[in-house]
């Protein structure tokens, strides 16, 4: 506004100027000099102005780039003794920026979603992390999520469902994911413990008989380093056994299928054609749909599960269903080569849904996000179909899911 004031000012001079030479009069001597004195002190306000906006939008940013810097701090995979403080820190330095601050947060690993999205009430869920925990422990080891409905819904449901087929036995939980510990953390303060924490829990409680049950969907890294770490403790306690990840073991080969994987496949797809409005399978072929479960895929030997699951569905005679990866791993469930080959079978409408335990990040975003590089938005650039939807479902959710985990812990907790 300041700006347009002077420049009518200076507008108006110029003309009522223009009209005192036209007509040959001269203008009082005083009206230049005031034309002039009116323009200087209006165009240092301007620049007084321009200099105080200059200054508070380096102040936003460096306030902004601070909370960026705190919350880079805690993205990392390793607990330490200042974790907790530092937690603290980034959440009250998020808490005392306006808005627009807010807006500016950019780092590393930090935007303004790290502590500004909604994922859920955090209140809901149960950590888990007590103590009083009698001499039988059945933890629940979890990669874990930061997106809070999600981990009620699929984590502590799992963790439930367990909790009732085994009474006797104290359910506790463990996330192998320091980063999203962390985050929980700083943003809802709910603490969860880690590995090292929940083993630690259970030797300074007496514990004798220790039950581990992930619920990682294979044998891939996440289960290599839980089993490393309990290497580490197993001496402590009278008995250890590990139970097996969801999808049991992975064999050698594409071709190797299991009574795990069948009941997996089919819990999921039933889940998946009853949320898109179908009665069947086959009624959902015959209007040209089809479904792309999506994993996370993985560089580890591990990954010949998810063409083990291609495998599984086929042999089920799911021929409308597809499995894909965020990470391209094994490269025939790379987004290009799902979109192929779904174009190929004839498919018009396409339902994406997680083929991950929780519906977290990679659900909301590698999936379902607006970014171009998204699933969805792939799919819907190829231009090979007609409609493409999406579920944000987890597959901790689904009842037939946690009775699995049930049957694979009731497989070791006698041992």
């Amino acid at each position: 506004m300041k700006r347009k004031k002077v420049v009518s000012l200076l507008c108006a001079a110029a003309v009522a100027c223009s009209l005192f030479a036209g007509c040959g009069t001269s203008a009082p001597d005083s009206a230049p000099s005031s034309v002039s004195a009116a323009s200087d002190s209006e165009t240092s306000s301007v620049s007084a102005s321009s200099a105080s906006s200059s200054d508070d939008a380096e102040s936003d940013q460096a306030a902004a780039d601070h909370v960026a810097e705190l919350i880079d701090a805690i993205y990392v995979q390793e607990r330490t003794e200042d974790t907790d403080a530092q937690c603290e820190e980034a959440k009250a330095a998020w808490d005392a920026l306006t808005d627009l601050q807010k807006e500016l947060v950019s780092g590393e690993y930090a935007d303004p979603d790290y502590f500004g999205r909604d994922t859920g009430d955090a209140s809901a869920d149960n950590p888990r992390n007590g103590d009083d925990i009698g001499e039988n422990e059945l933890l629940v080891v979890s990669f874990g999520t930061s997106f809070n409905d999600s981990r009620v819904s699929d984590i502590k449901g799992i963790e439930d469902t367990l909790q009732s087929a085994y009474p006797d036995w104290s359910v506790r939980r463990a996330f192998t994911a320091q980063i999203i510990i962390n985050h929980i953390q700083a943003r809802d303060g709910e603490k969860i413990d880690n590995m090292q924490q929940a083993l630690e829990r259970a030797v300074s409680n007496g514990v004798k008989n220790l039950v581990i049950q992930p619920t990682h969907l294979m044998h891939g890294a996440e289960y290599d380093e839980l089993a490393e770490a309990v290497e580490e403790y197993k001496d402590q306690f009278d008995s250890v056994q590990i139970a097996e990840p969801l999808l049991g073991e992975a064999g050698s080969d594409a071709t190797v299928i299991n009574d795990d994987k069948a009941a997996v496949a089919e819990a999921v797809t039933s889940a998946a054609v009853t949320e898109a409005g179908y009665d069947s399978l086959d009624s959902a072929k015959a209007d040209g749909t089809a479904f792309v479960f999506l994993g996370h895929g993985t560089s580890h030997t591990a990954k010949v599960s998810y063409s083990q699951m291609q495998t599984q569905m086929n042999s089920l005679g799911y021929d409308n269903v597809f499995i894909g990866t965020v990470e391209g791993e094994p490269e025939e469930t790379a987004c290009e080569a799902v979109i192929d080959a779904v174009s190929q079978a004839g498919y018009k409408k396409v339902v994406l849904r997680p083929l991950m335990v929780v519906a977290g990040d990679h659900a909301n975003n590698d999936m379902a996000g607006e970014d171009e590089d998204s699933w969805l938005s792939m799919f819907e650039a190829s231009g090979n179909f007609e409609r493409v939807d999406t579920q944000i479902a987890g597959l901790g959710e689904i009842s037939a899911i946690q009775d699995i985990y049930v049957a694979h812990t009731a497989a070791v907790i006698g041992g």
